[in-house]
C-alpha cells in the first residue's frame, strides 16, 4: 500500500477522533513527506536537527514540525525559528537553551517534558522528582520564550502489552496530577505525547492526545 492508503488504514483504527497523528518522517525523502501532506497530514516529526532543517525549506510552509528525538543544546538554534513543538525536553539546561534561542528569534517555543517511563535505561527522560523541580522551581518562571504544554514518554519495547499499558497509565496520571497544581503561566499541561506505530492503540486508550507514527505510514526506516 502507498502512503495515502496506509494513512487511511491507520485513521480507521483510531479510537480517539481528537488524537493528533504526527507522521514521523525521519530518514524519509521530501517526496514521501509531500505525498503524506497531499493526503492531509500537516504534522511531521523528525529526530535529527540537520534533517529537519534541510527538509523544512523544501516543503509547504504550513507544515508543523515536531522535534521528537533527543535534542542537544548546541543544535536548538538551527530549528528555533520554525519548530512547532519540541517533544523531548529532558533537562532544565535544555529548557534554558530553548528559551535563549526563542528570545533571539522573537518566538515562544512550545515544549513537552519527556518523562522516563520505560524499563530500558537507554531511553531519556526526567523522573518525577526532576519533573517537580522544573514545574515548581523559580527558573521556569523567568523564561518568557518557552511554553510547557504537556508531557511525552516512550514505553518499553516489549510484546507484553500490560507493561506498555501500565507505563502509559502512569504518564497520564502524572499529567492529571500536576495539571491540577497552581503552576506558572508558562506551563499548561494539556498534551500527552505517547504511542508509536507498535503501541498507538494502547496509548489512545490511556489518553494520548498525539501519537508519533512512522513505519506504519512510510514503511520501514531508511538506514543511512
Amino acid at each position: 500500500m502507498g502512503v495515502k492508503e496506509n494513512l487511511d488504514h491507520i485513521k480507521s483504527t483510531f479510537s480517539s477522533a481528537s488524537c493528533l497523528l504526527i507522521a514521523v518522517s525521519k530518514t524519509k525523502p521530501v517526496s514521501a513527506i509531500q505525498e503524506a501532506y497531499e493526503a492531509g497530514i500537516r504534522d511531521f516529526g523528525e529526530n535529527k536537527v540537520q534533517e529537519m532543517a534541510e527538509k523544512a525549506p523544501q516543503l509547504p510552509q504550513d507544515i508543523r514540525w515536531h522535534m521528537i528525538g533527543h535534542l542537544q543544546r548546541n543544535k536548538v538554534k538551527f530549528i528555533a525559528s520554525f519548530v512547532h513543538l519540541i517533544h523531548g525536553v529532558d533537562s532544565l539546561r535544555l529548557l534554558e537553551q530553548i528559551n535563549k534561542e526563542g528570545k533571539k528569534v522573537g518566538r515562544v517555543i512550545s515544549c513537552l517534558l519527556q518523562i522516563h517511563i520505560a524499563k530500558e535505561e537507554s531511553k531519556f527522560g526526567l523522573d518525577e522528582q526532576e519533573l517537580e523541580e522544573i514545574l515548581f522551581g523559580n527558573d521556569v518562571r523567568q523564561m518568557e520564550h518557552i511554553r510547557i504544554v504537556g508531557l511525552m514518554g516512550m514505553a518499553t519495547n516489549t510484546a507484553d502489552t500490560s507493561v506498555v499499558q501500565n507505563e502509559f497509565s502512569y504518564l497520564r496520571a502524572l499529567l492529571e496530577k500536576y495539571s491540577r497544581e497552581n503552576l506558572p503561566p508558562q506551563i499548561a499541561l494539556k498534551e500527552l505525547s505517547m504511542g508509536m506505530s507498535g503501541d498507538y492503540k494502547i496509548a489512545q486508550e490511556e489518553g494520548s492526545t498525539m501519537v508519533r507514527i512512522g513505519s506504519a505510514i512510510f514503511g520501514e526506516r531508511n538506514t543511512k
